[in-house]
């Protein structure tokens, strides 16, 4: 059975956009097997970011269904961990006590916090040391750069043990250096911790690097028009990203955009 499993699934915002036939994203399916890492890119609009909602209960289909870990979504999602553009960590906590801030909101952490904080404690700073922050588990946002803030932000969401974790555009505002520290960062994580990753990208370079499938959607209402296994052994490091065999296929993802932005329909495969 596939971890997650799209089945004809559409979306209208609203009764009114149903009635009238508006779909925010249509007819998408698709199966996504325990493990696996998966990347989402496409034009501005084109329902990426509706497909999260979707991925993570937020939002409910007009049509079809959403199976995750064999179950129907029908709200939100306790087993997930989501990291966002924008890192939006706590001020008035530090890097640690912003990291363990699911432990005390999310069960079955929340109802033994209290007896297990030094325990908890132990596994932020254990996950932090993990990608580069050690020695910075005491400091305050305001303290970090915006790639330690970002590093911050994803062992957020995954200090709780997620099965899956949802990355909306999650190092886009970063520079490339900081960027690809970050995909190795992650590319370390998901290989050690085996979690499924839903990642929303408009950095087809990334999606090529870190992913092993690739989907792209067509502009709104959004569909998965193109579909591409990304056939690079793991473990990948950054030589690869120079190699004829990634630009290749960086140049094929692009050529479908490209065309979709042109015509608005799918490139014949």
């Amino acid at each position: 059975m596939a971890f997650v499993d799209f089945d004809k699934v559409w979306l209208a915002y609203n009764d009114e956009l149903l009635a009238q036939g508006h779909y925010a994203v249509e007819d998408i399916s698709l199966k996504v097997e325990e493990g696996e890492f998966i990347a989402i890119v496409g034009p501005s609009g084109c329902g990426k970011s509706t497909f999260m909602k979707l991925a993570t209960g937020l939002r409910r289909p007009s049509k079809g269904t959403v199976i995750i870990d064999g179950r129907e979504v029908t709200g939100p999602l306790k087993i997930t961990g989501m990291a966002f553009q924008a890192p939006s960590l706590l001020p008035w906590r530090t890097t640690v006590h912003n990291v363990m801030l699911p432990l005390e909101i999310v069960e079955p952490y929340r109802s033994s916090f209290k007896a297990k904080r030094k325990e908890y404690e132990a596994k932020a700073r254990e996950l932090l040391k993990s990608v580069g922050l050690a020695g910075y588990e005491d400091k305050y946002p305001w303290q970090l750069s915006g790639g330690m803030q970002q590093r911050a932000s994803i062992c957020r969401a995954l200090v709780h043990e997620p099965k899956m974790l949802l990355l909306d555009e999650p190092f886009g505002a970063l520079d490339a250096f900081t960027r690809e520290e970050l995909w190795c960062a992650l590319r370390d994580l998901h290989a050690a911790q085996k979690f499924n990753v839903i990642l929303v990208t408009h950095d087809l370079r990334e999606s090529v690097f870190l992913a092993d499938t690739v989907y792209c959607m067509s502009r709104s209402p959004g569909r998965f028009v193109v579909r591409r296994e990304i056939d690079l052994p793991r473990p990948r490091d950054l030589e690869v990203t120079y190699t004829p065999q990634f630009t290749d296929i960086v140049h094929e993802l692009r050529g479908h955009i490209g065309a979709m932005r042109k015509t608005g329909v799918a490139v014949p495969q």
